[in-house]
């Protein structure tokens, strides 16, 4: 894996909208910010835009990824919201300066197709807070992506949960939104699941989706593969009228049955205030006592 250089202060960050549209106060807030740590700002043409739900058409947002990927200045790269539409991108952009000049592509939620794109690619990409969730954030999760920009490593320790798995693992970090891990199952940009620490989190999801999603990584190999599962904020589940009453602990726990690898929940990744910052693509320790997890990388 190919890991972008480190920044400094001075050096230039972009952020576009690549998928559905944003307010332009949330843009003005972490543009900002980012100043305020040093760097230099720029905004892509589209960014505050709007068509049907989207900043722009298709064209528009693969335009301006394309702008900030071959703009010799930037540095790093950072979706403003998810939402839906990055997938609709992939054919559109052309990647060949990303390789040549590699640079951070930081995103959560939506932004896991950025994270297993890059995996495609062989270059470490970053599941972050997005600018969206800034003035929402914790401060530990702020302090980790940022973390990854000067190329400072993240260590997080969290309380432990009943339905933990104790155990120790070492493994390439590989993960993201679950509905979207899901939608790539059979595609040439699901990751590669061998050895690796897998991590999910998901939002407003039916309990019955969630089933469903998990019996398919169950068919698909993937837990016959990975050496860790990690679970962060599964935010806002709901249930049908006739109730499943399904616990995503329980789901968990049926799905993985008689797996050895270790096991930890309510880890501080999601669409949750702390959101901290994992590096797709580079290999972490992972750790599952009786009374916390541990996370380093």
């Amino acid at each position: 894996m190919i890991c972008p250089p480190k920044l400094v202060p001075g050096d230039t960050i972009a952020l576009v909208s690549p998928a559905k549209a944003i307010d332009a106060s949330y843009i003005d807030f972490a543009k900002a910010y980012f100043e305020k740590q040093g760097f230099v700002v720029l905004v892509s043409p589209n960014a505050s835009g709007e068509f049907r739900y989207f900043s722009g058409t298709d064209q528009q947002r693969a335009g301006d990824l394309q702008w900030a990927i071959d703009h010799p200045d930037v540095k790093a790269i950072v979706c403003n919201r998810g939402g839906y539409g990055t997938i609709r991108l992939f054919d559109l952009v052309n990647w060949a300066n990303l390789l040549r000049e590699p640079k951070w592509i930081l995103g959560f939620s939506d932004i896991t197709n950025f994270n297993c794109l890059g995996l495609r690619l062989g270059i470490e990409t970053a599941h972050t807070t997005m600018p969206l969730n800034f003035q929402e954030n914790s401060p530990e999760s702020l302090e980790s992506m940022m973390h990854v920009l000067s190329g400072t490593e993240n260590e997080y320790i969290w309380e432990a949960h009943p339905s933990n798995k104790p155990g120790m693992a070492e493994g390439t970090v590989v993960g993201g939104n679950l509905s979207i891990l899901y939608s790539l199952l059979g595609t040439p940009y699901s990751p590669d699941y061998e050895n690796a620490i897998l991590f999910i989190e998901d939002l407003g999801e039916q309990m019955y989706h969630i089933d469903r999603m998990l019996s398919a990584f169950k068919l698909a190999g993937v837990f016959d593969r990975i050496s860790g599962l990690i679970i962060g904020g599964m935010t806002e589940l709901k249930d049908t009228a006739k109730a499943t009453e399904w616990t995503m602990e329980e789901l968990i726990s049926e799905h993985t049955q008689f797996r050895s690898f270790p096991i930890a929940f309510q880890a501080p990744v999601g669409h949750i205030p702390d959101n901290r910052a994992f590096i797709c693509g580079r290999k972490a320790t992972f750790t599952v006592t009786e009374n916390q997890s541990y996370f380093f990388q």
